[in-house]
Parts: C-alpha cells; sequence; structure tokens
C-alpha cells in the first residue's frame, strides 16, 4: 500500500522516481512507494520539476498545490499536496 499521511492542509506521498526513463509514466508500487518513471534527467533539478508537472497532470491539480518536502537530491522523495484529502488521492491513484 502506497504510504499516504494526512498533515494540516492537505496530504503527503511517498514517491520514488526513476530519472531518465523512456517517458512518463506510473509504473506501480514498491515497498510504500508511488514509482514515477521520469524523462528528465536529474540535473539541476530537472527531475523534480518534471516530477510536479507530472503529478499536477496525472491528479489533475494546480502545480502550486504540489511541492517536495523531503529528498530533493534522492529519488526517494516526499511530496505535499494541498488541498486534497488521503480518501481523494487514493480514489485517484486507484483508477490508473
Amino acid at each position: 500500500m502506497i504510504n499516504i499521511m494526512t498533515v494540516q492542509d492537505g496530504v503527503r506521498l511517498a514517491v520514488r522516481v526513476q530519472p531518465r526513463s523512456s517517458k512518463n509514466m506510473v509504473s506501480g508500487e514498491l515497498d510504500g512507494f508511488l514509482k514515477i518513471k521520469l524523462t528528465a534527467p536529474p540535473v539541476d533539478g530537472e527531475a523534480n520539476q518534471a516530477l510536479i508537472k507530472f503529478l499536477s497532470g496525472l491528479l489533475d491539480i494546480p502545480r502550486k498545490d504540489i511541492a517536495i518536502v523531503h529528498g530533493e537530491t534522492s529519488q526517494s522523495k516526499i511530496i505535499e499536496i494541498s488541498g486534497v484529502n488521503e480518501k481523494w488521492l487514493r480514489s485517484r491513484l486507484e483508477s490508473l
């Protein structure tokens, strides 16, 4: 099960990123992390920006509501999404 934690203004989501993939996609769940493949390289924050853009499109929420709160230089990251709850996020992720 993907690690999702409720916080004051939204939720935190555990994500594991694989940069330099052939396409942007969700590739499943691994050890509580949502596994996401991105085409962007892990250079100068490109993969982080690509992750925020990808999640924004995937979940249909504004980019300004998504922030990386832990793991900016790691493949394992904690993403905070404002304005949503855990039930809503789980239902969106299950429909992928």
